[in-house]
Protein backbone atom coordinates (compact mmCIF):
# COMPACT_ATOMS: atom_id res chain seq x y z
CA UNK A 1 0.00 0.00 0.00
CA UNK A 2 1.64 3.39 -1.04
CA UNK A 3 0.96 6.78 0.86
CA UNK A 4 0.45 10.28 0.16
CA UNK A 5 3.24 11.46 -0.34
CA UNK A 6 4.95 13.35 2.03
CA UNK A 7 5.64 16.43 -0.29
CA UNK A 8 1.89 16.75 -1.03
CA UNK A 9 0.70 17.40 2.35
CA UNK A 10 1.69 20.91 2.38
CA UNK A 11 -0.55 22.62 5.35
CA UNK A 12 -0.08 21.72 9.00
CA UNK A 13 -2.98 21.14 11.67
CA UNK A 14 -3.13 20.33 15.56
CA UNK A 15 -5.05 17.49 16.66
CA UNK A 16 -6.40 17.54 20.47
CA UNK A 17 -8.27 13.46 20.03
CA UNK A 18 -11.41 13.44 21.93
CA UNK A 19 -11.17 10.69 24.67
CA UNK A 20 -14.92 11.33 26.03
CA UNK A 21 -17.58 13.58 27.99
CA UNK A 22 -16.78 13.76 31.61
CA UNK A 23 -19.24 15.73 34.34
CA UNK A 24 -17.14 18.87 32.84
CA UNK A 25 -17.91 18.70 29.30
CA UNK A 26 -15.76 16.86 26.55
CA UNK A 27 -11.81 15.75 27.89
CA UNK A 28 -9.37 15.79 24.93
CA UNK A 29 -5.65 14.12 24.66
CA UNK A 30 -2.43 15.77 24.40
CA UNK A 31 -2.59 18.04 21.55
CA UNK A 32 -0.25 16.51 18.59
CA UNK A 33 1.34 19.86 16.81
CA UNK A 34 2.04 20.37 12.98
CA UNK A 35 0.46 17.02 12.00
CA UNK A 36 1.31 17.32 7.82
CA UNK A 37 -2.25 17.82 6.11
CA UNK A 38 -3.57 19.03 2.48
CA UNK A 39 -6.18 21.02 3.76
CA UNK A 40 -9.08 22.21 1.62
CA UNK A 41 -10.86 25.27 3.77
CA UNK A 42 -13.96 25.79 1.59
CA UNK A 43 -17.54 24.96 3.00
CA UNK A 44 -18.63 21.89 1.77
CA UNK A 45 -22.28 20.06 2.40
CA UNK A 46 -21.54 16.92 4.43
CA UNK A 47 -23.45 14.15 6.44
CA UNK A 48 -22.80 12.91 9.86
CA UNK A 49 -22.37 9.12 11.25
CA UNK A 50 -25.81 10.70 13.16
CA UNK A 51 -27.15 11.24 9.37
CA UNK A 52 -27.62 15.09 10.19
CA UNK A 53 -26.41 17.05 7.45
CA UNK A 54 -23.92 19.76 8.25
CA UNK A 55 -21.77 22.78 6.85
CA UNK A 56 -18.08 21.36 6.76
CA UNK A 57 -15.93 24.09 7.66
CA UNK A 58 -13.09 22.53 6.17
CA UNK A 59 -12.37 19.05 4.88
CA UNK A 60 -8.06 17.61 5.13
CA UNK A 61 -6.74 14.20 3.83
CA UNK A 62 -3.31 13.34 5.66
CA UNK A 63 -0.94 10.18 6.31
CA UNK A 64 -3.28 6.58 6.57
CA UNK A 65 -2.06 5.81 10.32
CA UNK A 66 -3.99 8.90 11.46
CA UNK A 67 -4.99 8.83 14.84
CA UNK A 68 -8.13 11.50 15.12
CA UNK A 69 -11.33 10.15 16.40
CA UNK A 70 -14.44 11.62 15.83
CA UNK A 71 -15.52 14.58 18.41
CA UNK A 72 -11.39 15.53 18.40
CA UNK A 73 -10.48 19.18 18.36
CA UNK A 74 -8.66 20.80 15.33
CA UNK A 75 -6.59 23.66 15.09
CA UNK A 76 -6.60 24.67 11.10
CA UNK A 77 -3.41 26.48 9.44
CA UNK A 78 -5.39 29.75 9.41
CA UNK A 79 -6.32 29.01 13.34
CA UNK A 80 -9.63 28.39 13.73
CA UNK A 81 -10.51 25.79 15.93
CA UNK A 82 -12.97 23.05 14.64
CA UNK A 83 -14.57 19.77 15.35
CA UNK A 84 -13.72 16.27 13.39
CA UNK A 85 -17.09 15.30 12.78
CA UNK A 86 -16.34 12.78 9.82
CA UNK A 87 -12.87 10.31 9.18
CA UNK A 88 -12.80 8.20 6.67
CA UNK A 89 -10.07 6.00 5.68
CA UNK A 90 -9.33 5.51 2.28
CA UNK A 91 -7.09 2.74 0.81
CA UNK A 92 -7.14 0.90 -2.29
CA UNK A 93 -5.14 -2.36 -1.83
CA UNK A 94 -3.15 -3.68 -5.15
CA UNK A 95 -3.75 -0.64 -7.00
CA UNK A 96 -1.30 1.79 -7.30
CA UNK A 97 -3.35 4.65 -5.58
CA UNK A 98 -2.44 6.23 -2.63
CA UNK A 99 -3.71 5.68 1.11
CA UNK A 100 -4.77 8.47 3.50
CA UNK A 101 -7.62 9.67 6.24
CA UNK A 102 -9.78 12.33 5.02
CA UNK A 103 -11.13 14.48 7.70
CA UNK A 104 -14.19 16.37 7.53
CA UNK A 105 -14.69 19.34 10.44
CA UNK A 106 -17.49 21.18 11.61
Amino acid sequence: MTRVPEVLLRHRVGIEPYLGDSAYGPTYGPAIEAVPALVAPSPRMARAPDGREFTAAATFIAAPDLDCPLGSRITLPDGRTATATIVARHTAPGLPVPACTEVSCE
